[in-house]
């Protein structure tokens, strides 16, 4: 659990990190585009380039990005083993009703590629944005919705709150753990009932924590007068900069090759 990385936030002074966040919001929702419009590995090699890029611009260690797909394995070994039965063509392999396929293998290899990259994608986000920062971009993409009686700002308040508060959670599933074992409880021995079972000191004191920080926030953002988004003035006003407007450019140009190898292929095929 302490190696759990998502929604932490790491400070640096990288091209990244300078960024405007609202652009890299936008620059995410194109790199996801770019990633499910990908039908073939070819095409798939250049979004592969471009997280990599930005990864060593923005200088974040290669062993937080690890640890970021370390709480999702279970679930991109699931799917990988259903993509494996649904191929099509000559079988490698049978069992029962199940069979492997060079397709199978081919999509369950693809298929967990294309969820590592979209978690790392979403990831570099939290990683190189201030939750301030992301909450301000947030409300002001999604501006335009509060001419439809939509209260932009509590949604990204909310939002955000949430996801700055997981490494928050995580620590203190750690500390509460550490205390039950130290009282003599056993949690990683057993069948898995039992161990479903030892769960249970943990999520009731995890619950209780919970509520009581939730609180406290309410509390200290009620003795400094937070009366949300209306009227509310910035410190610092986000701007566009030129560097926004060149990663932009060569998101598109990333999309543009990507449905051009996609075209590329089916013409080959």
């Amino acid at each position: 659990m302490s190696e759990i990385t998502i929604g932490q936030y790491f400070p640096g002074k990288s091209i990244i990190h300078k960024m405007d966040a609202r652009m890299k919001i936008i620059l995410v929702i194109l790199f996801i585009a770019a990633l499910f419009i990908s039908e073939n590995f070819i095409s798939l090699v250049f979004v592969v380039a471009a997280l990599i890029v930005i990864i060593s611009v923005s200088r974040i260690p290669f062993k937080t990005i690890r640890k970021s797909l370390k709480p999702l394995w279970m679930i991109i070994i699931l799917t990988a083993l259903i993509n494996v039965f649904y191929g099509t063509g000559e079988p490698l392999a049978e069992f029962w009703i199940f069979k492997v396929t060079l397709d199978g293998i081919y999509r369950a290899v693809f298929m967990s590629v294309r969820i590592s990259l979209l978690v790392v994608a979403g990831s570099m986000l939290t990683y190189t944005t201030s939750p301030t920062e992301l909450t301000d971009a947030i409300e002001r993409l999604f501006k335009p919705l509060k001419y439809i009686k939509i209260d932009v700002h509590t949604i990204a308040m909310i939002m955000t709150i949430a996801l700055r508060f997981i490494p928050t959670l995580v620590e203190e599933i750690d500390k509460i753990t550490a205390a039950q074992k130290s009282r003599g409880a056993d949690m990683e021995s057993g069948n898995v009932i039992k161990r479903i079972k030892a769960l249970v000191p943990v999520i009731i004191p995890l619950f209780i924590s919970s509520f009581r920080r939730a609180r406290e926030l309410a509390d200290a953002m009620e003795c400094r007068c937070y009366r949300g988004g209306e009227g509310r003035t910035k410190m610092k006003v986000a701007k566009l900069q030129s560097r926004d407007y060149i990663a932009f450019i060569i998101f598109a140009v990333l999309i543009a090759l990507v449905c051009y190898f996609n075209t590329l292929m089916v013409a080959v095929v």
